[in-house]
């Protein structure tokens, strides 16, 4: 993927490909590489791409800053516009999201355009979205049968062509779930930076699962999703600023989100997210609020407050820029002061309870909002332990893991991160998004000083009072003197029970079989499991995960022979079914284990008691 090159609308790479010869298709993979890094000329908003001498491949994005339309895409070779060139061109785009506009920067749609929310009674689905949810099944277990390595641009572009399908039927949960399998397998395939095999992993399972329950006709709405954030009329809000969040995504925007909070402690947000990566990302920082008239930038609001009246709410809580909201600046309030302050009156074991609520099965895009609503708490810090810091909360004794949010080197975390990790014993009040996959784990936003502590930061007057630890960076003189910071002495951790249990065995056969394919699974079953992964999972009491671990490596293995003796095509269905099952039983096990870990001290003495 090309980050200088616009996003691209998943139906046009389909078509792209699809309208290349079979020897062509061949040269594909190849030719995506080479465009990747070719460089990018910009002649307004028209992008151009060299390839060769007598090709040039033409892009110009519309309005939303994504190329959406065929006439968008031309190339100037004879062959155009069922040529290589364009094809790779576009293959080496990032694909845009499902309403092929920026997240969260474009006003809410008017009245009439904006679709009803799904409804909530239980409606099979219909024999169309059926027959669209089985295309889908198809082109994603034939993925998860090659894997990475076989995943290139002509099973990307099929499983494009049956994410539009899908989308032409409203299946929009299914979707949007395969546009991200998509973006997995290009910076799997890329080695991009930004790429986590986690989140492949977890795209994949959550595809395989919806469709293969919508397949099936399963009647649940929630199978179903929504089409785009739809606003809502909100009233009157008075919303007090919290923090910024950079924003850095898969798709090639970047940009802001300021975080706000209500009197009554309801979270609000207000973003401006937009073609440009993490140049774009660095420079909203200070960006003027596109809300009503309110002549502030970002960096403003989050010390600052508004108070909008006719304002536009989506489901996320994400505030609308639309004709009648207007919006007037407020005077910012501490963190120590008024609705700011009870966000750290709160147990963080009870807050982190309620956004680790949702079954693993639910539909990713409602759980990730629940899971990435912000939490408080007061806290110090113990010391560094490779990539992150470890910490006690002040309150219940908690023992967590602190992570940065952002690892992008253009951002200030984790430059941040080594200025904290070089005082252990400092107290922190800290905002940040808890990490669902990771034992007591927290991701800070921003950090500010604990109220009547001595050993805490000592930030300039001008941040008035917090420090947003993407944007502003920590300098020396923002600690208290070493001779004041007393290292904490209570243990700074617990066992971390997702790397201590057996359940490593089963997380590396699932994600083996999307990194190396269906072969390299079939390996234990050929072998009679010579590790002894099997013996040890039920040793330690996971007899489930052994006999998911063996039924799926027998399922890699499965071979039919025709009336000949020849060995047939493998069954992909069954091995997909094999695979999901062992994904979701591992994803489910995972969190429970990851929940236990939030327990705090007293609450976990409490249940022994009660147990003796």
């Amino acid at each position: 993927m090309n980050a200088q090159l616009p996003p691209v609308a998943p139906d046009l790479v389909a078509a792209a490909v699809e309208s290349l010869t079979s020897r062509l298709r061949k040269k594909l993979d190849a030719a995506i590489e080479l465009y990747a890094t070719t460089p990018v000329t910009a002649d307004g908003p028209t992008l151009r791409v060299s390839c060769g001498e007598d090709a040039e491949v033409t892009l110009t994005p519309g309005s939303s800053g994504a190329v959406t339309d065929t006439g968008q895409a031309v190339c100037s070779c004879l062959l155009a516009p069922r040529c290589l060139h364009r094809a790779a061109v576009l293959s080496a785009c990032p694909v845009a999201d499902q309403d092929s506009a920026p997240e969260a920067a474009a006003p809410e749609p008017p009245a009439e355009e904006e679709e009803s929310a799904p409804a909530v009674e239980s409606v099979p689905p219909t024999a169309a979205q059926v027959t669209a949810a089985t295309g889908l099944w198809t082109a994603a277990a034939a993925v998860l049968a090659t894997g990475v390595p076989g995943a290139g641009a002509v099973p990307q572009a099929e499983l494009l062509r049956a994410a539009h399908t899908a989308r032409l039927a409203g299946l929009h949960r299914a979707e949007a779930a395969a546009l991200r399998v998509v973006r997995g397998l290009r910076g799997a395939r890329a080695r991009h930076d930004g790429h986590r095999l986690a989140d492949l992993v977890a795209a994949l399972r959550d595809l395989l699962l919806t469709v293969g329950l919508l397949a099936a006709a399963e009647p649940d709405p929630a199978l179903i999703g929504t089409a785009r954030r739809s606003y809502e009329p909100g009233g009157s809000l008075r919303v007090h600023g919290v923090c910024r969040e950079p924003v850095i995504s898969a798709t090639g925007y970047g940009g802001v989100v300021t975080h706000l909070v209500t009197d009554d402690g309801r979270w609000f947000s207000v973003a401006d997210v937009k073609p440009g990566g993490p140049a774009r990302a660095r420079g909203a920082a200070t960006a003027t609020v596109a809300l009503g008239a309110a002549v502030l930038d970002h960096g403003q609001l989050a010390r600052g407050g508004l108070l909008v009246t006719g304002a536009t709410v989506s489901p996320d809580g994400r505030l609308g820029a639309g004709k009648g909201v207007r919006a007037t600046p407020l005077a910012g309030l501490s963190w120590s002061s008024g609705p700011l302050a009870a966000l750290f009156g709160r147990p963080l074991s009870e807050a982190v309870a309620e956004r680790l609520s949702a079954d693993p099965g639910a539909d990713p895009e409602r759980a990730g909002r629940s899971a990435g609503e912000l939490v408080g708490c007061d806290l110090v810090v113990v010391g560094a332990a490779g990539d992150h810091l470890l910490a006690r909360e002040l309150a219940e004794g908690l023992p967590i893991r602190l992570l940065p949010a952002h690892g992008h080197p253009d951002l200030a975390h984790a430059a941040n991160f080594r200025r904290l990790a070089s005082r252990p014993g400092i107290r922190l009040r800290v905002i940040g998004r808890l990490d669902p996959d990771r034992a007591a784990t927290l991701r800070p936003l921003a950090v500010a000083p604990v109220p009547d502590a001595d050993q805490t930061l000592r930030l300039p007057a001008e941040w008035l009072g917090h420090a947003d630890l993407g944007y502003d960076r920590l300098q020396g003189a923002h600690f208290p003197p070493p001779a004041d910071t007393a290292p904490d002495t209570l243990p700074g951790t617990a066992p971390d029970p997702l790397a201590d249990s057996p359940l490593w065995r089963v997380r590396r056969m699932v994600e083996l079989a999307v990194t190396g394919g269906r072969r390299a699974v079939a390996e234990p079953a050929r072998n009679g499991d010579v590790r002894g992964d099997g013996a040890a999972l039920r040793r330690t009491g996971f007899p489930a995960a052994a006999d998911l671990s063996a039924a799926l490596a027998t399922e890699a293995d499965r071979r039919t022979r025709d009336v000949f003796g020849r060995i047939g095509e493998a069954d992909p269905d069954r091995y997909a079914k094999a695979w999901l099952a062992a994904a979701v039983y591992l994803t489910s096990t995972e969190r429970a284990l990851v929940r236990a870990t939030w327990v705090s001290p007293q609450e976990l003495s409490t249940k022994r008691t009660d147990h003796a």
